[in-house]
C-alpha cells in the first residue's frame, strides 16, 4: 500500500483547494495519507517565497486569476478577500496533529478549517471557531485543543517542518510519495500517474 505525506498549512488557498481532488486520488489508489501540518513561512524562507502582499503586482494579481480558475475547475467556492487574512493558523493545524495522535481521520476537520476561511469569513486563529469546527466535525473539542497546545504535538509540528524541508518541499501542498516531492495541488495528476505505474521515484540529480 503506497504512503503519501501531505504537507499543509490551513491558511493556503491553494491547499483548500486541491484537498478534496488530492484524497480522492489517494482514494481511488488504496494509498494512506500522513497529515502533516507546517510551518510555512520556514519553508518559504529556504525556497524564497514572500507572502502573497509582498509580491510584485503582476504576480499578485495572477494569484487572484489562477484562484478562481481553480475554483471553478473544482466546482469549490472562494472568497479573493477574506476578513481573516492573512491568519496565524497554528492552533487550528496543532489540532489536526493531536486528532491524528489520538487515532482520528482529520481530513472532514480540514474541510471545515479551509471552507471557515476562504468561504465564511471566520477568525481561524480563534480557540472558540477551532472549538466550534471541531465540534461540528463529531469530535471533542475540549480534550483535542488541550492535547493540541501541549508540547508532544508542537515537538511534532516542527518535526513535521524539517521533514518538509527535507524533502524539498517549496511551498504547500506538497504531496511526498516514496521521497518524491510533488508541489502544488495542480501536480495531483502527475502524483496519481506515478502511482497508477508504480515507476521508481525520479531524483533532482
Amino acid at each position: 500500500m503506497p504512503v503519501i505525506d501531505y504537507y499543509y498549512y490551513g491558511g493556503s488557498p491553494f491547499t483548500y483547494l486541491g484537498h478534496r481532488a488530492f484524497l480522492d486520488m489517494a482514494a481511488r489508489h488504496d494509498a494512506t495519507v500522513n497529515f502533516k501540518p507546517v510551518k510555512l513561512f520556514e519553508l518559504w524562507a529556504l525556497s524564497g517565497a514572500v507572502p502573497p502582499a509582498k509580491r510584485p503586482p503582476v504576480r499578485q494579481r495572477y494569484r487572484r486569476l489562477e484562484l478562481q480558475r481553480i475554483s471553478e475547475a473544482r466546482s469549490l467556492q472562494i472568497n479573493l478577500n477574506p476578513k481573516h487574512f492573512p491568519v496565524d493558523m497554528s492552533h487550528a493545524d496543532r489540532a489536526v496533529i493531536a486528532l491524528v495522535e489520538a487515532g482520528h481521520d482529520p481530513s472532514g476537520y480540514m474541510e471545515r478549517v479551509f471552507s471557515g476561511v476562504w468561504v465564511e469569513d471566520a477568525d481561524l486563529s480563534d480557540r472558540d471557531t477551532i472549538a466550534g469546527k471541531l465540534a461540528d466535525s463529531g469530535f471533542d473539542a475540549d480534550a483535542i485543543l488541550e492535547a493540541a497546545e501541549g508540547p508532544a504535538v508542537a515537538g511534532i509540528y516542527d518535526g513535521n517542518t524539517r521533514e518538509a524541508i527535507a524533502a524539498d518541499a517549496v511551498g504547500v501542498p506538497a504531496y511526498v510519495l516514496n521521497g518524491e516531492v510533488y508541489w502544488g495541488q495542480d501536480r495531483v495528476e502527475y502524483l496519481e500517474r506515478a502511482l497508477a505505474s508504480g515507476r521508481p521515484p525520479f531524483r533532482a540529480q
